[in-house]
């Protein structure tokens, strides 16, 4: 017998068994505020779609990277006309759709007319509104003309709207979702979580993990728990609350405060009495203390804004002092409207502790000025059909967490109400420009002309707060869109 042979296989056997105990963990439960009402990112508005499916299931022509940047994805690469009204997109040649069938660039074609099509439920139809034609140069060559130059049109296919769907799936993607992507859909256990699993088949760079499930929590609380017994392993927008510095200590966590592009607003119903008066609204603003909404809707930690855009934006114009906290001011306006001794009105609360929080706080400080508010928490798909798709409200407050929406203001039919013709003139003039410089000043004019019509109640811009496992790497410390992007997550052990 050879004792050396056998002592070299023993300790082999050893050092296998301790570098497969030491192996990096594969899975991970990531916990989430809100269960999305569907996953076709191309149907809905609702954020919490995007923040499973983008990136993980759907891709699209390009995509938005984690530092806000444009970069290559279903499209390698592209050229743009000298005139800037035609992009001629290169496709991937080796991309297949989770069900096995084919990409190519009829299913482009087939995606952007459908988003742009008469009758399309997509809720950023507006993306689309600059292209003329989509023409199938061949399957891996797509030609799309606009009908004017538009300084935005890379960056708006990245959005989660504009993902590549497949006419043979597209139908069924709000409840069993095929995409191109880096994950698949595995399983949606109604009411506690979606579960996505590793594609084998992928494209691209394959993901490290092999599994992620994205558990509901919607209960601030009970995040928390999730996180210390070690049930998630990280939650990408925490709600933590009074927790954050007992969580900031444990050295078993991070804790990453980032930015988002998610303006939280007390929007209101400008086309409903009273709220159709310009007196009105700016009696609201000045009744509204930011600093006591900013302490107690997110831990503190939101950033001020006095417009509808992020502060994180190069455009960004601090208008926080055009209408200061001022009771006073507030009553005087109030007056002059014909409201001497106030009225009453309705606040309408989606799920979110920023908005059932906040919503607290702000009818305390309407109430000083007499302004009575009926609190009424809504679910999810409740806000969405009653305040955003039929306008049935007075006020409520959301975070708009689409990036550089200001042009929604522009809207005919938005759950706003606002028109205003001087507003869309700027709106029209920034879609048609594509110097950087001169789109910034449109910006300014822009959030300028929102403020100063006090359109709604701009409060803060909402913060990200991330709390994850220690142990991970790949996580995203801002969200410049509304994402999950697990592409680059592994664990370090």
């Amino acid at each position: 017998m050879n004792v050396f042979a056998s002592a070299l296989g023993a300790a082999a056997i050893v050092l296998a068994s301790a570098s497969g105990a030491l192996s990096a963990r594969t899975d991970l439960v990531l916990g989430v505020v809100l269960e999305p009402p569907h996953l076709d990112p191309t149907a809905g508005a609702a954020a919490a779609i995007d923040e499973i499916v983008y990136a993980n299931i759907f891709e699209g022509l390009t995509r938005i990277g984690p530092k806000g940047e444009v970069l290559p994805a279903l499209a390698e690469s592209w050229e743009v006309s000298d005139d800037g009204k035609t992009y001629t997109f290169h496709l991937r040649q080796n991309a297949t759709f989770h069900d096995g069938t084919s990409f190519d660039a009829e299913d482009v074609k087939f995606s952007l007319e459908r988003a742009m099509a008469e009758d399309s439920t997509n809720a950023q139809k507006v993306l689309f509104s600059a292209i003329e034609s989509v023409e199938v140069v061949d399957a891996a060559t797509v030609r799309v003309s606009l009908k004017h130059p538009q300084g935005s049109f890379l960056y708006n296919l990245g959005w989660g709207d504009a993902v590549i769907v497949a006419p043979e799936s597209a139908e069924g993607n709000k409840e069993k979702p095929i995409g191109t992507g880096p994950f698949k859909f595995q399983n949606w256990a109604r009411g506690s979580s979606v579960t996505i699993v590793k594609n084998p088949d992928y494209w691209g760079e394959p993901v490290a993990l092999e599994r992620a499930e994205f558990r509901f929590i919607p209960d601030a609380a009970a995040s928390v728990t999730a996180l210390l017994s070690g049930d998630v392993q990280a939650l990408p927008n925490m709600q933590a609350g009074d927790a954050l510095p007992q969580i900031e200590a444990d050295s078993r966590f991070k804790v990453v405060i980032g930015a988002t592009e998610g303006e939280t607003i007390l929007a209101m119903n400008n086309g409903k009495e009273p709220l159709n008066d310009l007196k009105v609204r700016q009696a609201i603003s000045h009744a509204l203390n930011r600093d006591e909404i900013i302490l107690g809707a997110s831990s503190g930690h939101g950033v001020p804004i006095g417009s509808h855009f992020s502060p994180a934006n190069e455009a960004y114009v601090d208008l926080t002092g055009l209408y200061p906290h001022d009771v006073e001011k507030a009553k005087q306006l109030l007056a002059e409207a014909g409201y001497p001794d106030g009225f009453s009105a309705t606040l309408k609360l989606p799920p979110p502790n920023y908005a059932r929080q906040g919503g607290e706080i702000i009818a305390s400080q309407l109430r000083e000025i007499g302004i009575e508010l009926e609190i009424i928490p809504m679910e999810w798909a409740q806000w969405l059909e009653q305040v955003f798709t039929n306008k049935d409200y007075d006020l409520t407050i959301i975070s708009h967490t689409e990036p550089n929406d200001i042009n929604i203001y522009a809207r005919e039919d938005y759950y706003f109400n606002y028109q205003n013709p001087e507003f869309n003139a700027v709106i029209e003039e920034l879609e048609l420009t594509a110097d950087p410089a001169k789109r910034n000043e449109l910006y300014g004019q822009a959030q300028r002309i929102i403020a100063e019509d006090a359109v709604n109640g701009f409060l803060f811009q909402l913060p990200k707060i991330g709390v994850w496992d220690a142990k991970l790497e790949g996580l995203w410390e801002n969200s410049p869109i509304q994402a999950n992007d697990l592409t680059k997550v592994r664990w370090t052990e």
